[in-house]
């Protein structure tokens, strides 16, 4: 064990020998000035840890913050109830779910690039101005599609009286809010997608246990005609159809 304490000892030398030497140097690692009106200017180096730090927590996201969530878990029970366990893969159903995700979140994605991009990129706004001004779009966005009984759930636990506006709602609360509504709202369309493949499988084993073929899994023989069936209806425009235009009632 003296070794692991050596090595410790090690590491902890070394987080502080070298920023400091760094600095030394000219390079300073953090580095956080105060403008005469008051507003902070971060280092470069800071900026880029910050960027680096928000690209991390970028896929988490694109799933929980978007229509995402709802959009995987209805493929996902539309497979299951399908009885096709691998087709389509994981990919091509997650493939499926991100570019129905770009096409619903497109108009919020150009809002957001309007109000907070442009004029950050022109130097209109400071890196923490137009974070909040992207975010108004996003919550717009979240409270169409939040439940008001599952808002004012999270608004109890939390201890938060009634919003008077939107505006009042604290983006902590919002966020599971909003997941929990895309969760429920994913399990109730895909329970009337389940409901077809349900009716063939329930026709197909009293067939098979009418028939004194009771050895044989009726699995084995609703999976085509639960595959016809779904052809026939041109079901994944249906579905698509049906996902994408929830997001626009």
């Amino acid at each position: 064990m003296g070794w692991m304490r050596r090595l410790c000892v090690v590491l902890l030398l070394s987080v502080a020998v070298v920023p400091a030497a760094w600095s030394q140097m000219g390079l300073d690692i953090i580095n956080v000035t105060t403008d005469p009106d008051g507003a902070q200017t971060y280092s470069v180096t800071l900026q880029i840890l910050l960027l680096m730090t928000l690209l991390s927590l970028l896929p988490s996201a694109l799933v929980m913050l978007t229509a995402f969530t709802r959009i995987i878990i209805v493929l996902g029970l539309l497979r299951q109830g399908m009885g096709t366990s691998q087709t389509p893969s994981n990919q091509i159903l997650v493939g499926l779910a991100l570019f129905l995700t770009l096409f619903v979140m497109t108009p919020v994605f150009d809002q957001m690039y309007v109000v907070a991009v442009e004029p950050y990129m022109a130097e209109e706004l400071s890196a923490e101005q137009a974070v909040m001004e992207a975010v108004g779009p996003l919550r717009e966005f979240m409270l169409a599609q939040t439940r008001e009984s599952d808002l004012a759930m999270f608004a109890r636990i939390s201890g938060h009286d009634s919003f008077e506006t939107p505006d009042d709602v604290p983006f902590t609360l919002l966020v599971p809010s909003f997941i929990i509504s895309e969760v429920k709202t994913g399990f109730q369309i895909g329970f009337m997608v389940l409901i077809p493949f349900l009716i063939i499988d329930m026709v197909v084993a009293s067939v098979l246990m009418s028939m004194g073929m009771m050895m044989l899994s009726p699995l084995i023989i609703s999976l085509p005609f639960k595959v016809m069936l779904f052809v026939l209806v041109d079901g994944w425009s249906l579905i698509m159809g049906t996902l994408a235009s929830s997001f626009f009632i």
